[in-house]
């Protein structure tokens, strides 16, 4: 049989990709429509590139955005410097420390010999370079401006990517004082606490209730820590099962732009990224359904990107930009001002770009006193471990020694 990689759109409207062995493309688009997906590309993979994938094992390294960003910046300084793409695709991957980039840009640098458009050729890779990715190098090639096209690429993903680093940093203060807390909590239940159990034991008094509490906490952990470990185990999958399905992804991508402290973060930081990825998009000459079709997988959130299919389809029914963004109910006063200025102006792309580095600066602000915000709802996490232990282990023994002073 042979192997096809495919694109169709789910009834929902999400694009879907993935690689499926059948006899023919007209097989594997039954098996799509049996599915309810509607097929947008077939294509069948040559034997060079089943031999390169079978190349990649699980543990190889995934490329990651810093891979991108090298990539867009080398393509730009070649590209402007006049070197012809195949030999500038080439030459990256045989320089390239990525394996799994390695073999994507040699599959690239093959399509380019066969005729292929650079564009096409990096959409058979669609797991390594996004719709938005290409879009914007179709754009390029379309305008003879590839080089300009990979300087804002690069742009694009350094942003993004700092906006990541930024909240690595941000959260690692919180996730090492919390790892701390639970160790603690195995430590005293296994270790400090069955101590003070013999002690309270020997004596033959009756234990506060939080004492027996505690005793009984730490019973558990050492007698039925198999048991804790198979149901902390089944929850976390039951989670993450129900997380990837379709309407798991959307109700928590909804739910997170209303967690106190971080919502906030998170909402500005996806307008943030809409801002910019559809000023990019408007700015290369890509057709406004088009982008905010793009756009709407850009902001890598479920909840914003069926708000944003919805205004592309009413976009299509004749209403104007700013109307449906407003009829959205998503962007904040600012967004809709700017989109709405930009119309009347006709320079909507200038002024999105102007809410995008707004909106960044308010991220980068709020990621620099997160730790500040945090720090008090640990401190008192902490306070009240401690008040629960005093209460639990002193409390009996100040009884015991008022009882022998008595």
């Amino acid at each position: 049989m042979a192997q096809f990689s495919y694109k169709a759109r789910k009834s929902g409207g999400e694009l879907a990709t993935g690689v499926l062995e059948a006899p023919d493309a007209s097989t594997v688009a039954q098996i799509l429509t049996g599915r309810s997906f509607i097929p947008i590309e077939i294509i069948e993979n040559s034997q060079e590139q089943i031999n390169e994938i079978s190349q990649i094992s699980f543990f190889t390294p995934k490329i990651t955005l810093d891979d991108l960003v090298i990539f867009s910046r080398q393509m730009y300084s070649l590209a402007k410097s006049g070197i012809p793409i195949l030999r500038a695709v080439r030459g990256l991957a045989d320089t390239t420390n990525s394996k799994r980039m390695a073999v994507a840009l040699d599959d690239v640098a093959d399509q380019l010999e066969r005729g292929r458009t650079l564009s096409s050729a990096l959409n058979k890779h669609h797991n390594v370079f996004g719709r938005l990715f290409v879009s914007i190098v179709h754009v390029g090639e379309n305008t003879g401006k590839l080089d300009d096209a990979f300087l804002q690429l690069s742009f694009y993903l350094e942003r993004d990517q700092e906006t990541r680093k930024q909240i690595k940093a941000a959260t690692r203060y919180p996730m090492f004082v919390i790892i701390a807390i639970v160790i603690a909590m195995v430590i005293m239940n296994i270790v400090v606490i069955p101590i003070f159990a013999d002690m309270f034991l020997s004596f033959g008094a009756e234990l506060p209730l939080m004492t027996r509490i505690l005793l009984a906490t730490s019973d558990f952990f050492i007698t039925k820590w198999a048991y804790l470990l198979m149901a902390i185990a089944l929850t976390i999958f039951i989670i993450v099962r129900y997380l990837r399905t379709q309407d798991g992804r959307y109700k928590w991508d909804r739910t997170k732009l209303k967690l106190p402290v971080v919502g906030s973060i998170f909402e500005r930081t996806l307008l943030g990224r809409f801002a910019r990825s559809f000023s990019m998009m408007l700015a290369s000459g890509v057709p406004l359904t088009s982008a905010l079709n793009l756009v709407a997988d850009a902001v890598n959130n479920a909840f914003m990107a069926e708000r944003i299919l919805s205004m592309r389809k009413n976009i299509e029914k004749g209403e104007n930009l700013s109307r449906v963004a407003s009829s959205s109910k998503l962007f904040t006063p600012l967004v809709l001002q700017m989109i709405n200025v930009g119309e009347e102006t006709g320079r909507v792309d200038e002024l999105l770009a102007e809410v995008a580095e707004f909106y960044e600066r308010e991220v980068d602000y709020d990621l620099k006193g997160l730790t500040a915000k945090i720090e008090p709802i640990l401190i008192s996490i902490v306070a009240g471990m401690v008040l629960i232990l005093a209460l639990g282990i002193f409390t009996p023994m100040w009884n015991m020694m008022g009882a022998i002073k008595g």
